[in-house]
C-alpha cells in the first residue's frame, strides 16, 4: 500500500474509470492536479516506486529520493524533465541508462498455446517468497523483507507472479506488476512490470515470456490501458523479448539515487568487459570494499588486488596463497586420490589404464567404470558408465588426447556434489546435475541439444555449452534414442553423464542441508592437500546422508556458480581480513572462540 495514500471511498477509482469508458474516453498517461493525487509513491519491498509525474515541486521529489533507505532501491519513474531533477542534486542523483517500453493492452492478444512444463501463478506461500529472494539475489537484485509479502503488500496494487516447474515444484521465475490507478488514487491510470527474473537453471523455454503475458492479461482484465517497463539500454535479450510481445519504446525517463547498489549504472563498467564471470565476481567484490584492482590479463582471468600494504595476484579464485605443490597434487588425479585416502577420505577403486586384460580384470570387480585423464579440467576427456572392454579402450584413446596417463575408476552412482572450501571452511555446497533436454514432440534430439546449449551459454556468459561428441552419442543411444529422433512431448533426457558446468550441467545450492560428514570430508581433503581454496567433488547418494566417495579436488573453483552463497565475499575475506568491517571481525572472532 502507498505509504502516503490518503483515505478515499472504497471503489471510487474503479467507478471513475467505469464512467470514463461509458463516455468513450480512453484513460491516458496524465496528471491530476488535486491535492489528493499529488506526490504519490508506493512501497514495493525492494524500494519505492515514485510516480514522478505526480510531483509538481522538484524539491519535494529530490527530498523523497534523498530519504531512500540504505538497503533499498527507490525508482523515480515518468520523470518529465530529468535534466532539471538531476541538476537539482547532481551529487546524489543520476539519469538511469534505461529505456521505457509500453504495451498497449487494448490491442494486446493473449498467446494461443499454453507453455508446457511449468505453471505461472500468484505468490501464495512463504516458500514462494524465499524462492523469489533467491532469484533476486542470484541476479544482483535487491531482496524483499519476507514480512513485506504478508503484512505490507496490497494485492489490489501489487501483483506478484511465480513460475513453478510442474514436476519438481521449483520456482524458476518471478515478476511483479503495479496497478498505477490503485497506487495513485487515479492520478495515473496505467500499470507497470518490475523485477522480471528467470533462473538460469530453468529447464523449459519461455518462462520470461509466460510471466510477462500473464501480467499483461491481469491488467488487461482490470481494464487498464497499458503496461510499461524500464529495461537497461544494452539488455538486448530482454528488449528482443519485449519487442516480440508488442512493446514499443516511449520517451519517459527514470532517475535514481547514487548508492552502492546502483554504482555500476552511474560510475561506468566496474571491470574490463573481457573478464569472465569467475574473475568478475571477485574483482567487483574487491572494488566494493575499496580494494585496488589491476587487470593483468582480462582474457586469462588474471588480476592483482592491493590493500593495506598487501598485494595478491590471482587467476580467478587461484591466488598466491595456493602453493605450487598443492596445485601439482590437484593436477594429477592419481596423486590426489592417494593423498586424501591416507587422510581417511573415502575414495573409489582405481587403476591406471593398461592392457585389455588388466581392464577386463577390473571389469570383473566393477561392472561399470569411469575413464578419465589423470590431468585435465572442466570434464574434458571423461567417459562415464562404460561396461565393455572395447568401449573402455576407445575412451582411453580419447582421454589420452588430454593426458598421457589415463585412469580407469570404479563408477560410483549417485549425485555429484561440489563443496567450496575457503580457509578450510565450507562456504558453499551444490549439486551439479548433467545436461538434459525436454522434448516438445516436434524437434529432434540434436535440435533440442542445440537450443539448450544456446540457453545455457546465454545464462552463464558463454561458459556453459553442450558439445555433441562421443559421450553425448553414447548417452543418447544408451537411452534408446538417436540424435535425429524426435523426443516425445514432456520426456526428459540426460545427454551427458558428467555434471560439469562447462559441458552444459546445472548447479543447485544445497548448502543448508548438507550432512556434516560430507562437510568434514571436504575439509579433511583440503587439509591433506594443504590447499586453502578449493572445490572438492564428492559422489553422494543424497546431500543429507553421510555416504560418499571422493572424486577430485579443483585448485581454481568457479565462485560465480554458487548463488546465493557469498563465495566471493569469503574469498576476499581470506585474502584481506582487514577489509572486513571491524564489527564483523569482532563477531567472527567471538564465534570462533
Amino acid at each position: 500500500m502507498a505509504d502516503n495514500e490518503p483515505s478515499r471511498p472504497k471503489g471510487a477509482f474503479d467507478h471513475r474509470l467505469k464512467r470514463m469508458r461509458e463516455h468513450g474516453l480512453k484513460p491516458e498517461f496524465r496528471i491530476d492536479e488535486s491535492d489528493a493525487h499529488k506526490d504519490r509513491y508506493i512501497n514495493c519491498g525492494w524500494g519505492r516506486l515514485v510516480f514522478a509525474n505526480t510531483y509538481q515541486d522538484t524539491g519535494k521529489l529530490v527530498e523523497v529520493l534523498r530519504n531512500e533507505r540504505p538497503d533499498r532501491r527507490d525508482i523515480a519513474f515518468y520523470v518529465r524533465d530529468p535534466h532539471v531533477l538531476v541538476g537539482s542534486a547532481p551529487q546524489e542523483l543520476f539519469l538511469d541508462p534505461s529505456h521505457t517500453f509500453r504495451l498497449d493492452l487494448a490491442t494486446y492478444r493473449p498467446a494461443r498455446s499454453r507453455r508446457m512444463g511449468f505453471t505461472v501463478r500468484r505468490l501464495s506461500s512463504r516458500s514462494d517468497a524465499e524462492a523469489i529472494n533467491e532469484l533476486y539475489i542470484s541476479r544482483g537484485m535487491v531482496p524483499v523483507p519476507p514480512e513485506f509479502f504478508w503484512s505490507d503488500l496490497d494485492p489490489r496494487m501489487i501483483t506478484v507472479l511465480v513460475a513453478e516447474e510442474d514436476d519438481t515444484g521449483a520456482i524458476v521465475g518471478t515478476a511483479m506488476g503495479v496497478d498505477h490507478g490503485q497506487a495513485t488514487s487515479g492520478a495515473d491510470l496505467g500499470s507497470s512490470l518490475w523485477c522480471l527474473s528467470v533462473s538460469p537453471q530453468a529447464r523449459f523455454p519461455g518462462v520470461g515470456e509466460a510471466l510477462v503475458r500473464r501480467l499483461a492479461e491481469v491488467f488487461k482484465g482490470k481494464g487498464l490501458p497499458h503496461m510499461d517497463l524500464s529495461v537497461l539500454h544494452d539488455n538486448e535479450l530482454a528488449i528482443g523479448l519485449y519487442e516480440k510481445l508488442g512493446f514499443q519504446r516511449v520517451p519517459f525517463f527514470t532517475v535514481k539515487r547514487k548508492n552502492t547498489i546502483n554504482e555500476a549504472l552511474f560510475a561506468g563498467p566496474a571491470h574490463d568487459d573481457k573478464l569472465n564471470p569467475y574473475a568478475t565476481i571477485i574483482v567487483n567484490e574487491a572494488r566494493r570494499r575499496g580494494i585496488q584492482t589491476e587487470i593483468i590479463d582480462a582474457e586469462g582471468g588474471l588480476f592483482r588486488l592491493s590493500y593495506g600494504g598487501r598485494s595478491v595476484a590471482c587467476r580467478e579464485s587461484l591466488s598466491e596463497f595456493t602453493s605450487a605443490v598443492a596445485m601439482s597434487i590437484c593436477d594429477d588425479k592419481a596423486i590426489t586420490r592417494r593423498i586424501v585416502e591416507r587422510a581417511g577420505v573415502e575414495v573409489p577403486d582405481q587403476i591406471q589404464a593398461g592392457s585389455a586384460d588388466d581392464i577386463a580384470a577390473f571389469l570383473e570387480k566393477h561392472p561399470s567404470v569411469v575413464v578419465k585423464p589423470a590431468r585435465g579440467e572442466q570434464g574434458k576427456g571423461i567417459s562415464i558408465g562404460l561396461t565393455t572392454v572395447s568401449d573402455i579402450m576407445a575412451a582411453v584413446e580419447v582421454a589420452r588426447t588430454y593426458s598421457n596417463v589415463v585412469l580407469v575408476e570404479e563408477c560410483v552412482t549417485g549425485q555429484d556434489l561440489r563443496l567450496v572450501v575457503i580457509d578450510y571452511k565450507v562456504v558453499a555446497s551444490a549439486l551439479r546435475k548433467p545436461a538434459e533436454i525436454t522434448g516438445n514432440g516436434k524437434a529432434t534430439i540434436s535440435e533440442l541439444i542445440d537450443i539448450q546449449s544456446r540457453r545455457r551459454a546465454a545464462a552463464t556468459g558463454g561458459e556453459s555449452r553442450i558439445t555433441i561428441d562421443d559421450e553425448v552419442i553414447r548417452c543418447v543411444s544408451g537411452n534408446g534414442f538417436a540424435l535425429e529422433d524426435v523426443l516425445p512431448q514432456g520426456r526428459t533426457l540426460t545427454v551427458r553423464r558428467t555434471a560439469n558446468l562447462h559441458t552444459g550441467g546445472t548447479i543447485h545450492d544445497v548448502t543448508g542441508e548438507t550432512h556434516h560428514t560430507l562437510i568434514d570430508a571436504a575439509i579433511k581433503a583440503a587439509r591433506a592437500i594443504e590447499i586453502p581454496v578449493t572445490g572438492i567433488d564428492l559422489m553422494v547418494r543424497d546431500p543429507r546422508q553421510p555416504e560418499y566417495r571422493f572424486i577430485e579436488a579443483n585448485e581454481r573453483p568457479g565462485l560465480a556458480n554458487h548463488e546465493p552463497q557469498p563465495t566471493a565475499e569469503r574469498f576476499v575475506d581470506f585474502l584481506f581480513p582487514l577489509s572486513v568491517p571491524q564489527p564483523v571481525r569482532t563477531t567472527l572472532n567471538r564465534a570462533g572462540a
